[in-house]
């Protein structure tokens, strides 16, 4: 009785099993890239009800972070500013202006602005801003140069690796507590740099940020 199948017949096999291969590295490399936060997160730039430029308030009118997000230092919670913290200038400024119109009616009417949220955290991490800003971490370092944003955008990934890379190596993003909110800083002593400056400043405020899992999924 002849064979049933042919000699070409025995290269199946390894064929379809280096298909299989090559397909679940494919679907892995493409998990493992497009269902990241870097890719997912990083660029996200909604629209929000009010055009607040970033750029005009915090770089050429010099406004402090605090003054709008005035808890960040207390609260493990970075608020948004509240209506009655906006129209502390805008009931001189600006009052006509059709861009504030949403601002206008959530004063006379009491209901707050629905903002777009765009930096968040999944429900299964803890992150406290105050201990972060209390010890030198700077806005800059997870949201950017947001006094330079016209319209702010997500700029970090905000990935486990990504916070685990300061919590293993603080000295490069620490610096002076009461330069936490000058977003524009930069070490002005000759011959410091931001390397050297950290590593007197971990060494100082004794900094040890924790790196096992506890200390972010509680």
């Amino acid at each position: 009785m002849g064979n049933i199948f042919n000699r070409q017949s025995n290269d199946l096999p390894p064929k379809i099993l280096l298909g299989i291969v090559v397909l679940g590295f494919l679907f892995v490399m493409g998990i493992s890239y497009y269902f990241t936060p870097k890719y997912s997160r990083v660029g996200y730039m909604p629209t929000q009800p009010i055009p607040f430029d970033h750029s005009l308030h915090a770089n050429q009118l010099g406004l402090d972070c605090r003054f709008c997000h005035s808890y960040v230092e207390k609260s493990g919670f970075s608020n948004i500013p509240t209506t009655q913290t906006c129209m502390n200038c805008h009931r001189q400024i600006k009052m006509d202006s059709p861009k504030l119109a949403p601002l206008r009616e959530s004063w006379e009417t009491g209901k707050p602005i629905k903002w777009v949220r765009i930096h968040q955290l999944p429900d299964y991490v803890y992150f406290d801003h105050s201990a972060h800003v209390n010890r030198g971490i700077s806005c800059v370092s997870c949201h950017g140069k947001v006094n330079h944003m016209q319209k702010v955008y997500h700029d970090q990934p905000l990935s486990m690796s990504w916070c685990l890379d300061c919590h293993r190596n603080p000295e490069y993003f620490v610096r002076p507590p009461d330069k936490v909110f000058d977003l524009d800083w930069k070490p002005e002593n000759e011959g410091e740099t931001q390397l050297l400056l950290g590593k007197k400043l971990v060494k100082e405020m004794g900094i040890h940020p924790p790196e096992n899992c506890d200390a972010c999924h509680r």
